[in-house]
């Protein structure tokens, strides 16, 4: 388990992100962001654990852990940076530089079950 600190507490959720694979990253999702606007409350990492993290547990957006902040502030990002087009940069610039440990996290973290009766069993 990797810990950081938010708002000046230690987390209590788990972290996929190791400081190796964020340094990789930030910059790759800096130069993919617009740099419009005030700074968000939290930072662009705690957002992507956090977007990770609902991917490994399949939890609703509503059932974030609150060390991530609101979880309404989260899904409102998550579907900003969708509609402007910046996890499809993100992917793309990942796969395309020297960045193997986030080609290798974002794999692990898209292979998530479904649940049996979300197949309409």
């Amino acid at each position: 388990m990797h810990s950081i600190h938010a708002r000046g507490n230690l987390m209590s959720v788990r972290l996929l992100l190791t400081e190796e694979a964020w340094a990789a990253m930030a910059p790759i999702l800096t130069a993919s962001k617009s740099r419009a606007g005030s700074p968000p409350a939290l930072s662009d990492r705690l957002c992507m654990e956090a977007v990770l993290s609902r991917a490994r547990t399949g939890t609703p957006w509503r059932d974030l852990p609150a060390d991530f902040g609101h979880w309404d502030a989260v899904y409102n990002r998550f579907r900003r940076w969708e509609r402007r087009g910046i996890w499809r940069r993100l992917w793309e610039r990942l796969h395309t530089e020297a960045c193997p440990l986030t080609r290798h996290l974002f794999l692990a973290a898209t292979i998530v079950r479904a649940p049996q009766h979300a197949a309409g069993a």
